[in-house]
């Protein structure tokens, strides 16, 4: 064995860029080094050959979404997360990933990142496998130091958050100073997303997350933190279309929480969509409020996400305090469920259903599971016992308001 597999990675290295250069030169192959979220942190160059995928990733810095989720889908991440071996990537075409082998870079129990090298030339014999094995305890040390900087830069971070979110800031000037002493892009347009989880989330289930904030390419996350079983964040959308673009951000986060980590059932609310950064506090008041309607009306709240979709259950707070203060009971909706306690019937629940499928009594009659003369006599009914007209909309509008109203003080 010639000198320069004697051991090639046992000397002091002043740079990542270093590490990868002497690797691709033992082994003869590109090479590309990334942290646990795909970043890219240093990569050989001078290399005659390489791919599509990986001019991609020295381009924008970061590996590309498309390809994260490839990798996911035939299952070369999930072995990367499990073994500390070299494992062999076949190319994937239609993303532009040719053929390669990747080692996970550990301490301890824990994943700190990735080496890939390129096997377009030539394949990496068992001896080589071994060396590329070793290289990583090289790299290892230089990314502790890296890891212990990033710790402490999330906590300043989730400082400046806070601050925000209970509004104990002066001036957009002092928040223009916060983001950039933390180096984060102040936004123009922004959202509060909270997503919540069923149990508290553990710290296994905070690495999954913030490895899915860290890998999203659908919206710029600006800052993140957790309290208790909720994660908080503050998202920038990419292009025009804010409120779709963090809907369907919302949307696959929770999908790939499922489906690559078996964490069900995550809720997600989106407070309203601003400018001002001033007004973080309000957009996450709005998405507590979303939280807390979804719990309260989860049947009709069920396809809701955002703030700006809740309609009328905006304002049933204050309608609420306001009904209590005067003592006002709605008539017709009194008259309904007397006639339901003493007749044993379901006038008022019929009412309900037909005025929540926009006064339509076909989509009414499939939902209650009754023939539409059924539900047409019914109706006819409730107009006479209620005395209510249920062709007037502002009469259908009020009994609506108060029959949800009359639920929030059950």
């Amino acid at each position: 064995m010639t000198d320069r597999y004697n051991q090639p990675f046992i000397y002091q290295f002043d740079r990542l860029e270093d590490i990868a250069d002497k690797i691709s030169e033992v082994l003869s192959l590109p090479i590309t080094i990334e942290d646990v979220n795909h970043r890219l942190l240093a990569y050989s160059t001078h290399d005659d050959c390489t791919d599509p995928a990986r001019i991609s990733t020295i381009i924008g810095r970061r590996v590309p979404e498309k390809v994260i989720n490839s990798l996911w889908k035939d299952g070369t991440i999930p072995k990367l997360m499990n073994t500390k071996e070299p494992i062999r990537v076949n190319q994937i075409e239609e993303v532009g990933l040719g053929s390669r082998v990747a080692i996970s870079i550990w301490k301890n129990e824990e994943v700190l990142g990735f080496v890939w090298a390129l096997e377009i030339e030539k394949k990496l014999s068992p001896s080589e496998l071994q060396l590329l094995k070793e290289a990583t305890e090289a790299i290892k040390n230089k990314l502790l130091n890296l890891h212990a900087n990033k710790t402490k830069r999330q906590e300043r971070s989730q400082e400046m958050f806070w601050r925000l979110l209970t509004g104990n800031v002066q001036s957009i000037h002092e928040i223009q100073q916060g983001f950039g002493q933390l180096n984060v892009k102040y936004p123009q347009t922004f959202s509060v997303i909270l997503f919540t989880f069923g149990p508290e989330i553990s710290q296994s289930a905070e690495k999954q997350i913030d490895y899915l904030l860290k890998t999203t390419q659908q919206v710029h996350v600006l800052l993140s933190t957790t309290d208790y079983n909720q994660l908080i964040i503050l998202a920038e959308p990419r292009g025009e279309q804010a409120l779709t673009e963090i809907k369907d951000f919302c949307a696959s986060t929770v999908r790939q929480l499922d489906e690559r980590f078996g964490l069900r059932g995550v809720e997600a609310c989106i407070g309203g969509v601003y400018g001002e950064t001033l007004k973080v506090e309000q957009s996450y008041h709005e998405a507590l409020a979303v939280s807390k309607i979804k719990q309260r009306f989860p049947e009709e709240t069920m396809s809701l996400t955002s703030f700006s979709e809740l309609g009328i259950y905006q304002y049933l707070d204050v309608l609420y305090e306001k009904r209590k203060l005067e003592g006002f009971e709605n008539y017709s909706l009194q008259k309904l469920k007397e006639y339901d306690a003493d007749h044993k019937s379901n006038l008022t629940e019929t009412l309900e259903v037909y005025l929540e499928a926009d006064s339509s009594v076909h989509a009414a009659a499939k939902q209650l599971n009754v023939h539409v003369n059924t539900l047409s006599y019914r109706l006819k009914r409730i107009t006479q016992i209620a005395e209510i007209d249920l062709t007037n909309p502002n009469e259908k509008m009020t009994i609506y308001l108060d029959m949800k109203l009359d639920r929030m003080s059950l």
